[in-house]
């Protein structure tokens, strides 16, 4: 991908950085913001990539958001209140003292919404000396390379999901303690297919993670346990994922209808501090 654009920027540049999912952009200078032109193939690139990355993007909150409305719309997070003046961006911080981290486990953002996130975006404000890295995984893959009985048998199922799973509960109780909206209810549960058709490709993806996905419908949880365990181990193959390295003003915008991500644990003793956006989806079909 390799387009011209007006004098204010270079070709928009974008190289792959895993064979599964994944490309650095380079090219423009966001603060500058986006034309319509160049916010369209921002938007193409990530339907090609499902993730796309960002280097040495200085920006600041304003700029943020407005990088975020030319992507979509913008929406509040559901249990954590936004920076000063901008309640649509979060910060996602694990602190010296902290051992656990925010959403540290294999996820799509907050399935348990009758209309996920079509997208988030995390901007790298603060990051330890090494670690904290995210890793992301084509859950198009994960559903194209199971077996065509195997399909016969998710194909029809209805996930449920649940903000109160405990493994992910337990990545957001700090920040709900400091930063947590006391006016929200504090659990939600949706139902959505386990294979979701992407509204804008068309292409089927396996739409279970092991964050949120409780069971089936209609099955006990001793019936949907199985199988969910080997959903969950299948969809995150090493070959379906691709691992980015943060550095400072780093961007990353993950398309959330066809990827699921994993910030990784493993600096303690360190601050990581980033802030978020997500952008308003639809409900899956």
């Amino acid at each position: 991908m390799s387009t011209t654009h007006d004098t204010r920027t270079h070709a928009l540049q974008a190289r792959k950085v895993a064979g599964a999912l994944g490309a650095e952009l380079t090219g423009f200078d966001l603060a500058e913001g986006l034309d319509p032109a160049q916010a369209s193939q921002v938007r193409e690139a990530l339907l090609e990539h499902q993730v796309i990355f960002f280097r040495n993007q200085d920006l600041t909150p304003a700029q943020f958001m407005r990088f975020a409305e030319a992507m979509g719309e913008p929406i509040e997070y559901p249990f954590v209140s936004g920076i000063e003046g901008y309640p649509c961006i979060i910060e996602v911080k694990k602190l010296e003292h902290e051992r656990v981290n925010f959403g540290g486990v294999w996820h799509s953002d907050t399935t348990y919404l009758e209309e996920p996130p079509m997208g988030s975006m995390l901007l790298a404000r603060e990051i330890p000396p090494y670690g904290g890295d995210t890793l992301f995984a084509n859950q198009y893959l994960a559903y194209e390379t199971l077996s065509t009985e195997m399909k016969r048998i998710v194909d029809p199922l209805i996930g449920i999901s649940s903000s109160a799973q405990a493994d992910v509960s337990k990545t957001r109780e700090d920040r709900i303690k400091s930063d947590g909206k006391s006016d929200k209810a504090q659990q939600f549960i949706a139902e959505h297919p386990v294979v979701r058709t992407h509204p804008e490709t068309g292409r089927k993806a396996l739409y279970v993670n092991a964050a949120h996905t409780a069971g089936f419908k209609g099955m006990t949880e001793a019936e949907s346990k199985p199988l969910l365990q080997f959903l969950f181990q299948h969809q995150v193959k090493p070959e379906f994922t691709c691992r980015f390295v943060w550095e400072a003003n780093s961007i990353a915008f993950w398309d959330n209808r066809c990827t699921q991500h994993n910030p990784v644990n493993d600096y303690h003793g360190f601050r990581r501090v980033m802030q978020r956006i997500t952008l308003k989806g639809d409900r899956p079909r």
